[in-house]
């Protein structure tokens, strides 16, 4: 298996709504965007699938030296023989790579969050700098399209721990930030062992807000010269939203199921933004 086939299969596997915005990509964008998201996948996994936090620490800590390795001119893994090739291309640093592995480490080192700036930090590292990055593959030309990136990545990444509250609790983390669950009257236990209340719903609906807020907020920055490049992100949000949607539709049942959309839907709304530009 090549590099470049391994990645596919990579991204592929994943089952990611990402995958769906990187087919309209020309094929050197393509190929970029498939192999630093099989970085994301591959140290992702690491925090998700090591059920020993030493093993993974330890996991992470070979990943931050193979990326030392990979920049000084030898990659040993897969992923980033196929990523080396194009990075300078496109803009993509070691800090940028260093940084999602930092915020993986964050996973292993703590459970809760105290606040919401608490939270955005750990955002900014798994899900910002990987937008800046996306942004550079895509076709960036202004510099105000990395605070759109940045904002765009916080706000996806929120709907992921929207839909995800059950399954995180399932791991002994929550993600919500802890003054926001007391100022709902949330406890911790109700969420780990999948209660539902009134005051859940509320909580879960302030932040279903935040995350609308995020999506409008990058839109409004997104630089008219670089909406045409930016599509794949516009596809990304139009499909996050709609899964954003689907989970205040089914009240924020999240606590024992997942939300999700099917292939075809998340196709068709890619689609849409392609063809005809609307989100």
């Amino acid at each position: 298996m090549t590099p470049e086939q391994y990645v596919q299969d990579k991204a592929a596997a994943s089952g990611s709504s990402f995958y769906y915005a990187f087919l309209f990509l020309p094929a050197r964008r393509r190929a970029a965007i498939t192999a630093f998201y099989a970085f994301c996948r591959e140290v992702d996994d690491v925090v998700d699938e090591t059920t020993d936090p030493g093993v993974a620490a330890t996991k992470l800590a070979w990943w931050s030296r193979e990326v030392q390795q990979a920049f000084a001119g030898s990659p040993s893994h897969p992923v980033l023989q196929a990523l080396m090739p194009l990075q300078a291309e496109f803009g993509i640093e070691a800090r940028h790579l260093q940084a999602v592995i930092e915020g993986c480490q964050m996973d292993l080192q703590q459970t809760r969050y105290l606040d919401w700036p608490g939270l955005q930090r750990y955002c900014h590292l798994v899900a910002s700098i990987v937008g800046e990055v996306a942004a550079r593959i895509f076709g960036q030309t202004q510099p105000q399209t990395t605070e759109y990136a940045h904002t765009l990545g916080l706000a996806l990444q929120l709907t992921n721990i929207l839909r995800d509250v059950g399954e995180d609790a399932r791991r002994g983390r929550i993600y919500l930030p802890v003054n926001e669950l007391q100022r709902f009257d949330v406890k911790a236990h109700e969420v780990l062992s999948g209660q539902y209340s009134e005051r859940f719903t509320a909580l879960m609906q302030f932040q279903a807000q935040r995350a609308h807020g995020l999506f409008d907020q990058a839109l409004a920055l997104l630089p008219a010269e670089d909406r045409r490049a930016q599509k794949p992100g516009l596809m990304m949000a139009a499909i996050y939203r709609a899964l954003l949607r689907e989970i205040e539709r089914d009240g924020f049942a999240v606590l024992h199921q997942r939300t999700s959309l099917t292939p075809l839907r998340k196709l068709w709304l890619a689609w849409r933004v392609q063809a005809l530009g609307r989100l």
